[in-house]
């Protein structure tokens, strides 16, 4: 099912701050630049309790993006007190508050826990934060809504290019995961030194867990491509099994010729490296599934 997301340019140019709502939704985003906060921080918005995010340039060269998760009973003080701090020297900000009276200080404090646990879970950013604060008790009814506010912010952090909380990988069992998407094949590279798996999901394309990948990378492989390779090294998702590298987890690659160099450790075309069980390319069986989609029509 679609989600209708209403995005309002503050000041009516396309890089300025602006507000994003979710239909029926009690709660609402503010994204700004670091340079525009300052002109926007009157507004009523930052008067509310609420999480944020502050976006950096990364320490290490491996992440795209630095992260620090914080909130406030009244944002409009905790942000100016980062503004006037040198250490904090963040480029980009989103706050999300609530629309109503929902969120309590016990409230965004359980936000903040969780969200910093998704963080560390999708390995898809390097972390500023130095501590985790514990859940805070809530009644059931109450963390059922915190979850569900907790979902929609999932959803436009995407959209203003925050990337924290989207998975590198997937948690749970690959083959139930598969199944979900109702797609069954499972594809293949396998060469004399390694022997890895592949499935297609709407996440992405998934290189499961257990799958081998070169120790070696050739001097052909994209500096992007050794960039993911080392920050999966880095986040324990491919771990130093002697001869090989091997997948401790599902990766998540957003594209079939990106899942294929990291396994082959040199610049791959993805839609012909990955054969099915029947010897036939992933091309070969796109191909085959839009000649039957259109075969009709002539």
């Amino acid at each position: 099912m679609g989600k209708k997301l209403t995005i309002f340019l503050v000041d009516g140019t396309e890089i300025g701050p602006r507000t994003i709502e979710i239909g029926n939704w009690s709660g609402k985003a503010v994204y700004c630049s670091r340079s525009s906060l300052g002109k926007i921080l009157e507004r009523a918005e930052f008067n509310r309790p609420g999480v944020y995010f502050l976006k950096s340039m990364p320490n290490n060269s491996n992440f795209n993006e630095r992260i620090y998760i914080g909130e406030a009973e009244k944002l409009r003080n905790r942000l100016k007190q980062h503004l006037a701090d040198s250490d904090k020297d963040f480029t980009e900000l989103v706050a999300f508050i609530s629309k109503d009276e929902m969120l309590t200080k016990s409230h965004i404090k359980y936000l903040e826990s969780r969200i910093i646990s998704l963080v560390k879970e999708a390995k898809n950013a390097e972390l500023d934060n130095s501590t985790q604060p514990e859940l805070s008790l809530l009644p059931e009814a109450d963390i059922s809504d915190m979850e569900y506010f907790l979902e929609q912010i999932k959803l436009i952090l995407p959209v203003v290019n925050f990337m924290s909380l989207v998975p590198s990988v997937v948690t749970r069992n690959a083959e139930k995961e598969s199944e979900s998407f109702g797609w069954s094949e499972v594809y293949q590279i396998k060469t004399k030194k390694l022997d890895a798996q592949m499935i297609e999901t709407d996440k992405g394309y998934v290189v499961l867990s257990g799958s081998e990948c070169s120790k070696q990378t050739s001097s052909s492989i994209s500096e992007g491509w050794v960039k993911l390779r080392n920050k999966l090294i880095e986040t324990g998702v491919l771990l130093d099994t002697g001869g090989n590298y091997t997948f401790k987890e599902n990766a998540i690659f957003s594209s079939i010729s990106a899942a294929a160099a990291i396994v082959l450790g040199r610049q791959a075309a993805g839609p012909v490296e990955w054969i099915d069980k029947h010897g036939k390319t992933y091309k070969q069986n796109q191909e085959n599934q839009f000649e039957g989609d259109f075969g009709d029509d002539n």
